[in-house]
């Protein structure tokens, strides 16, 4: 969406056809005075003198042939002759000594005297004069490149990424769901499009608007659709681009920015993660850091001198709104706060379909299946999913990507990639395949269980083997008999274990530990525990950096933290044997099961109703 220079017209002599005939001539004519200053320099216009030794000039002197001399730099003595017939010759010598008698012997002789200086060498000239040439010439390179790309010293200069209307272009029909975000963006889009609308009535629109959500949900996606259903320029900057090692630089391009944005209004300005140069000032053990607090200060005052008059809107987005300085975030500044929630149901299946556009499906793929099969995972995840399985189906040389494909991709973003080259012993094999049956026999036998969807026990990640449920629908709250029933469920590999071996494996870990945080989450914060009733107990931990908690502090007593043990302990227990009894009447299927997984591996819900002659609910009710 930058600019592109790519399709511009061709500028005659450009690179391809060499430099342009006015630089040719240009260049010549310099060569030609460089090579004519350098021959003036070398023509010294006089005649060298013959050279006699100097014990050849004393025994002239001695005889008085000597006319007349002249010392240059008390180093050499040039002079004439005089001859027997009347003619003169012309000399020079060196004086190879300090010869303290020879102006004496020259007065005695009535030999005329002058002095006189050397005349400068044009090489030595001139290389005296090449360093102070070649450094004003140097120097007026650099200035000629700063003029030409403008990027020496511009580390105040602000690295916004500028995106036109006519760029790709992105609108709200490029984001699936999200109605509530943008219904509130929507108001922002009218404004930019019609101000005087608002101005009429008085109306006074938001400054800033902050985009809060998970990670990959879509904020910057929504900002660029802002500006493409307005159509007006869009500048881009991350938070952290504001942060230098130089004290001083952040500040500088914040003002930058802002200058910007009111050249090229009306237009949008995004901050992308905007806690990296706005957390609270002061924050964490032993104060802040200076230059970030600086880029914040110059933020904050910006944008309290920034009229939306002038027609530009700030937009910025985090995850972290609770690091946040409490002056970013009051009215007049990022008045308004608009939550980027997680996709539900049908807003997955929507996305998914974007994305199964752009790349060729079979008939047998089904989005809805596949968002029942998503719970929790964001627009960023399904995209990545559309792109996995495409990945796979390119792997097995398929012209279309399958429902196979996609299985296998979600489970790759959820539980990781599959260790087919794992060695595994036979015996620790059927471990596995007991322990993943009895996770996955109990979810026919618990009345609020969520439907298996499939159990395997192919490696994935650091697990030996998975049971995997799929919920019937989106739930943002969870009832006491659904908690105690996945309290069973993680119960139900120590309990085949247990079962059938007597003993239990290292691989009980990882469900141990999520069965004791559910029951102490029922006991703590959910008041599900019956002998405590319905009180919370602990505070959230507070992250040190942020400067409200260095510490937790527990707000009960000694007798408390016992009855909360008990609570727990007591949860525990009930969910251990609910499992064990179960397994235990039903271990002839347990054993059917762990077989069958031993065979195929891998085994879906529809295998295991068809094993055990499981009716579907919804058909035994009709």
């Amino acid at each position: 969406m930058q600019f592109d220079d790519k399709n511009s017209p061709k500028r005659p002599g450009g690179p391809e056809s060499g430099p342009p005939r006015g630089a040719r001539l240009s260049l010549i004519v310099f060569a030609g005075l460089l090579m004519a200053s350098v021959a003036l320099f070398l023509m010294d216009g006089t005649a060298s003198l013959p050279s006699i030794p100097y014990s050849t000039f004393l025994a002239h002197l001695e005889e008085g042939n000597v006319d007349s001399v002249r010392i240059v730099d008390q180093r050499v003595i040039q002079g004439t002759l005089k001859g027997r017939a009347g003619d003169s010759q012309q000399f020079s010598t060196l004086i190879p000594y300090q010869d303290d008698g020879l102006l004496d012997d020259l007065a005695a002789r009535g030999v005329k005297v002058e002095g006189a200086v050397a005349d400068v060498s044009p090489l030595r000239l001139l290389a005296e004069l090449f360093p102070w040439v070649f450094g004003f010439f140097l120097i007026w390179m650099i200035f000629r490149q700063m003029q030409g790309n403008n990027k020496a010293f511009s580390f105040g200069k602000s690295r916004a990424k500028r995106y036109q209307g006519s760029d790709t272009k992105i609108t709200f029909a490029d984001v699936a769901g999200q109605k509530e975000a943008k219904y509130e963006l929507l108001e922002v889009v009218d404004y930019l499009k019609n101000p005087q609308k608002f101005v009429k009535m008085g109306a006074r629109i938001p400054k800033g608007v902050l985009l809060v959500g998970m990670p990959g949900t879509g904020k910057t996606l929504l900002a660029k659709a802002v500006a493409g259903e307005a159509g007006v320029p869009f500048f881009h900057m991350s938070g952290s681009d504001f942060v230098e090692m130089f004290v001083g630089v952040g500040a500088s391009r914040v003002r930058d920015l802002f200058e910007q944005g009111r050249k090229s209004a009306p237009c949008i300005l995004f901050i992308d993660e905007l806690d990296a140069v706005g957390r609270t000032r002061g924050a964490g053990y032993g104060g802040g850091h200076d230059e970030r607090e600086q880029t914040l200060n110059q933020m904050l005052v910006e944008m309290d001198g920034f009229d939306t008059k002038d027609g530009v809107i700030i937009l910025a987005a985090t995850n972290r709104p609770d690091v946040l300085d409490p002056a970013l975030l009051r009215p007049g500044r990022f008045d308004r706060q608009v939550i980027v929630a997680m996709p539900d149901i049908q807003e997955r299946e929507d996305i998914l379909k974007i994305h199964m556009a752009k790349v060729p499906t079979a008939a047998d793929v089904d989005a809805q299946r596949l968002a029942r099969a998503t719970p929790g995972m964001s627009g960023a995840d399904l995209a990545n999913m559309v792109n996995e399985a495409t990945l796979f189906a390119v792997r097995r040389g398929l012209e279309s990507v399958e429902m196979l494909d996609f299985e296998e991709a979600r489970d790759k973003i959820l539980m990781g990639i599959a260790r087919t080259s794992l060695v595994i012993s036979e015996e620790e094999k059927k471990a596995t395949a007991y322990h993943e049956a009895g996770h996955a026999l109990l979810h026919y036998y618990l009345q609020h269980a969520d439907p298996l969807h499939k159990v395997t026990i192919v490696p994935r990640g650091r697990a030996l083997g998975l049971a995997f449920s799929l919920p019937e629908r989106d739930s943002y709250s969870k009832v006491r008999g659904w908690i105690r029933d996945r309290i069973v469920i993680a119960y139900g590999g120590y309990a085949a274990e247990t079962i059938v071996y007597g003993e239990t494996t290292t691989g009980t870990a990882q469900d141990l530990r999520q069965a004791t945080d559910l029951a102490r989450k029922m006991a703590c914060e959910w008041g599900m525990a019956e002998e405590l009733g319905p009180v919370a107990y602990g505070q959230e931990e507070e992250p040190i950096f942020i400067g409200k908690e260095i510490a937790r502090h527990k707000d009960y007593s000694e007798d408390t933290a016992m009855r909360i043990d008990r609570a727990v302990v007591g949860i525990l227990n009930e969910a251990k044997k609910k499992a064990f009894d179960v397994l235990t009447e039903h271990r002839d299927q347990l054993v059917s099961l762990a077989e069958e997984l031993i065979r195929k591996e891998t085994l879906l819900d529809d295998d295991i109703k068809a094993l055990f002659g499981f009716k579907d609910p919804e058909a035994a009710q009709a």
